[in-house]
């Protein structure tokens, strides 16, 4: 691969993991909408939007494909399960001004993968993620000590990322096309609690005005752009650069609930993070000494907010 296309894969990487750690922005300027109806929104304007995207792409012999394999397309469906507790958590996060919680979420997840292929595909590990994932779990301890409960937030962003990662590198479709038919698979039950709350007159889709009703449509792009970003970035740049880039998103994301929405963080908390930025750290390197061996840890790459 050229250095120019090295340079060129690098950038957009950063770009996409760039806009998704800015999420919290766009989703805080709709707080006043309900939850269920920022998802259903999100879920509507985001299959419109990648519609419009395959169509001029000329990508739709790759929908069609997807239809004619009963086993693929039921895969994707419970992947779309996942992928609605992601954005669930997520956008929760942000609208209770948890911002820190899903920073968290999406630290822990790269540690969840593996552990997940421990459990799960029976992976077997090398010392330095053992070592790590023994880290990540004393520091989830510590956490849920300084709450004083479970960092639920975190631990659900993590696991739905983690087990959405599993099924999307199983069945290897390519990112924007398989997203635009688990956007699909959701479509119905959007329409249903767009059409129901605005019957109810409660839908702010009808009744927030012109301004509001334009930032719900933005959540086709704001969900696609970063996502194209990102599939164009990982056919130029090898895996390791991703994983490092990984990292911008939760990093971001914490700079953004401390500076920004002015979460607090005791002592315990910040132990905690301390313990998972070592964690990472060791399983960092180990990735990088290892880059012929992408099996286990590379599911975390997209984290599809």
């Amino acid at each position: 691969m050229p250095r120019s296309q090295r340079a060129i894969g690098t950038a957009l990487g950063a770009s996409a993991y760039l806009l998704w750690a800015l999420f919290p922005f766009y989703f805080r300027a709709i707080d006043e909408v309900p939850l269920i109806e920022i998802i259903a929104n999100r879920i509507i304007w985001s299959c419109v939007f990648l519609c419009i995207v395959i169509t001029v792409t000329r990508r739709w012999h790759v929908i069609r494909a997807a239809f004619k394999d009963p086993r693929s397309l039921g895969l994707l469906a419970i992947a779309a399960l996942f992928l609605a507790a992601n954005w669930s958590a997520y956008v929760y996060s942000i609208v209770t001004k948890n911002a820190l919680a899903s920073s968290l979420g999406y630290f822990i997840t790269p540690l969840m993968v593996v552990a997940l292929g421990v459990f799960l595909l029976k992976e077997q590990l090398r010392r330095p993620q053992w070592i790590a994932v023994a880290i990540a779990a004393i520091a989830v301890v510590v956490i849920t000590v300084s709450y004083g409960t479970l960092p639920w937030i975190a631990l659900v962003l993590a696991f739905s990322w983690s087990t959405y990662g599993y099924i999307k590198k199983y069945l290897n479709y390519p990112a924007v096309e398989s997203v635009a038919i688990e956007a699909g698979v959701l479509l119905p039950i959007a329409i249903i609690i767009v059409v129901v709350m605005g019957l109810n007159g409660t839908a702010s889709l009808f009744t927030g005005g012109i301004d509001l009703f334009g930032l719900l449509m933005l959540a086709g792009p704001v969900t696609a752009v970063p996502l194209m970003l990102f599939a164009a970035s990982a056919t130029r740049v090898p895996l390791t650069v991703l994983g490092v880039l990984e990292y911008i998103t939760p990093i971001g994301l914490f700079v953004i609930g401390i500076e920004f929405f002015h979460e607090s963080m005791s002592p315990g908390r910040w132990v905690g993070f301390f313990l998972i930025w070592i964690a990472l750290v060791v399983f960092t390197i180990d990735e990088i000494r290892h880059p012929h061996q992408p099996e286990v840890g590379d599911e975390f790459l997209i984290p599809e907010q």
